[in-house]
């Protein structure tokens, strides 16, 4: 399996990559795969797996990720957290990954199990991701590893700047790229990106890009990802939002636009979260390509 940081160094185009998450039922899992047939026909750079909050999908996520790959001859990265695993089991985890055939990860703290609002850290394992990855590393494990960014700052975070601090300390510690969290502002992206660099940040940093299907998502990801949105996008969307099909034209139109203006701003390439579902993404990437 190829490592996605020798993809983005070797890329002589824009990089677009998809994220799926494990899912509930056998026929959630049959669409999940003819979602990926759908969009292995535009050739991604590779696939990433979620991991279930407080690790509820550990075994579904390491085995579809493992199936994914070989069934679409992928690179695929599976998600991995520190929630609900101490040193010994994270070790025992890990093995597993690396002997299903998986070579990346992307090494995150993780979300509180279903029914907690605050994460906690587990006798004798870690708190933070940069605590993660550096494990990783000094347990000899040769994953090529990528970790979260957060262009308008991380809801937990006192402030941009602090939490700037704590991203240098997951790329000192062993992080090899960066995928940031979903954003509608491309000027908070650049922002965030200037400030970054003169911290020292320099690998490589992915835009993590959600096309909005309905119009109640909108205040969903404001409160999920504490994200701005243009307020030209929500009133165009708003005028439209009970005709689904002129609704669907305008979205993909402004994911479509915004990735042209971060790949011309040097981004190598956009991570489109799918929700496990097809047309959207395909939409946008078959766009881009054209």
């Amino acid at each position: 399996m190829k490592k996605i940081l020798e993809i983005y160094k070797t890329a002589k185009a824009p990089v677009y990559s998809f994220e799926f998450f494990p899912p509930k039922t056998p026929e959630g899992e049959t669409k999940l795969f003819e979602a990926v047939e759908e969009l292995s026909k535009v050739d991604p750079g590779y696939i990433t797996v979620t991991y279930g909050a407080g690790g509820s999908t550990r075994d579904k996520t390491i085995r579809i990720t493992s199936e994914l790959a070989k069934k679409f001859s992928l690179p695929a990265a599976a998600h991995f957290t520190c929630v609900g695993g101490n040193k010994d089991e994270i070790r025992v985890i890990l093995k597993q990954i690396r002997e299903s055939g998986i070579e990346n990860l992307m090494a995150l703290r993780g979300d509180p199990p279903k029914g907690e609002e605050a994460f906690k850290k587990v006798e004798g394992g870690f708190g933070y991701a940069s605590e993660l990855i550096s494990f990783i590393k000094q347990e000899g494990f040769d994953f090529c590893m990528g970790a979260a960014c957060y262009p308008e700052k991380h809801p937990e975070a006192a402030s941009l700047e602090s939490d700037v601090d704590n991203l240098k300390r997951k790329v000192d510690s062993g992080a090899s790229y960066l995928v940031s969290q979903l954003f509608f502002k491309n000027s908070n992206f650049e922002s965030f990106l200037d400030l970054i660099r003169k911290k020292g940040i320099n690998v490589p940093v992915i835009p993590g890009i959600m096309p909005i299907t309905s119009f109640t998502q909108i205040e969903r990801f404001k409160s999920m990802a504490a994200c701005e949105f243009p307020e030209k996008l929500v009133s165009d969307l708003e005028e439209v939002k009970d005709n689904q099909e002129e609704f669907y034209k305008r979205s993909i139109s402004f994911s479509v636009n915004q990735c042209r203006e971060l790949v011309k701003m040097g981004a190598p390439g956009i991570h489109l979260y799918t929700l496990n579902q097809s047309p959207a993404s395909l939409d946008i990437v078959r766009e881009l390509k054209n």
